[in-house]
């Protein structure tokens, strides 16, 4: 057992905690799995599909951005969202890095 639990987190973990607070939220896991590979949405879409107000939509998509797990894009009026798949997957390999180192 490692006693030093004050122990600073690491900086690469940084963005793995913001993603997995981001996803500690059933709403932003079904707006996450709404995505279907390679597909762009706006909150209108995901709105349309969901049980949430467009607003509270529009929060959890303001989210799944700052934590890096979507990227944006404005096209006129309209704000497009995509997943971060390339970020993701690099963070999750973090992640199964130390469970094969440590565990």
């Amino acid at each position: 057992m490692n006693n030093d639990y004050s122990r600073a987190i690491p900086e690469t973990w940084r963005d793995i905690s913001a993603i997995f607070a981001a996803l500690g939220d059933e709403h932003r896991q079904r707006i996450l799995l709404t995505f279907e590979a390679g597909e762009r949405l706006n909150v209108g879409q995901i709105a349309e599909v969901s049980t949430l107000a467009r607003s509270t939509v529009s929060h959890h998509l303001k989210v799944l951005r700052e934590a890096g797990v979507l990227v944006s894009e404005r096209e006129g009026k309209e704000i497009y969202f995509q997943v971060n798949k390339a970020f993701l997957q690099e963070a999750f390999a973090k992640v199964s890095a130390y469970l094969d180192a440590y565990l």
